[in-house]
């Protein structure tokens, strides 16, 4: 899936490093176009997601934090993607459905997007520039298994900075800046004292 979303800012007038979140947008389920100015000020975790998928359940996590931070000034940012194992192949409402029914989301779930190669969103070429791949939990069941898979297709798959697959996540401050990026694998613990730490 195509995406032409384009960054909030005129082309040229900031580098990369000089970008914060307001300087994007995104585009809500009902394609309207969303600044993510409204953010500023918050503390946000942007997080690829699927349906189908062995960290499905990171959703009753995601809420839990939604629930406990967000009259804290704590924001969600779900982008849907099927570029992992083809693992959300549902429509934008059937997504939003299945989530609310199963894990009770009740933060921002946006249009699915495409977060690598060429028609990826603007904003996730900016959050892996600031923050590169951290590598997988091998003590976590699922570590080896995706070390496994991912480096049968490309040996030296570790050594860019390209999402590896769903519920990578990134920790945006309250000045808008990529602060940490936390790998599937990362416990969910560990997600929640990072926010903590920004309240």
């Amino acid at each position: 899936m195509k995406t032409t979303m384009k960054c909030c800012c005129s082309s040229g007038t900031k580098s990369a490093s000089e970008k914060r979140l307001y300087d994007f947008e995104a585009m809500a389920q009902d394609k309207s176009v969303v600044s993510l100015a409204k953010y500023k000020g918050d503390v946000v975790l942007v997080v690829n997601t699927a349906s189908q998928c062995g960290f499905t359940p990171h959703y009753a996590d995601l809420q839990s934090l939604y629930a406990k931070y967000g009259d804290r000034g704590f924001a969600i940012l779900d982008f849907p993607c099927n570029q992992f194992g083809g693992q959300s192949p549902e429509s934008d409402s059937e997504t939003t459905q299945f989530c609310q029914l199963n894990y009770g989301t009740t933060f921002a779930q946006l249009k699915k997007v495409e977060v690598n190669g060429s028609g990826e969103l603007p904003l996730y070429t900016w959050l892996k520039a600031e923050q590169g791949f951290k590598g997988f939990d091998m003590d976590h069941k699922l570590g080896p298994v995706l070390d496994k898979i991912l480096r049968e297709a490309n040996p030296d798959y570790d050594k860019s900075s390209d999402i590896k697959w769903n519920f990578t996540k990134f920790l945006i401050d309250r000045e808008g800046r990529v602060v940490a990026r936390f790998e599937p694998t990362t416990d969910m613990q560990v997600v929640a004292e990072a926010i903590e730490k920004l309240l």
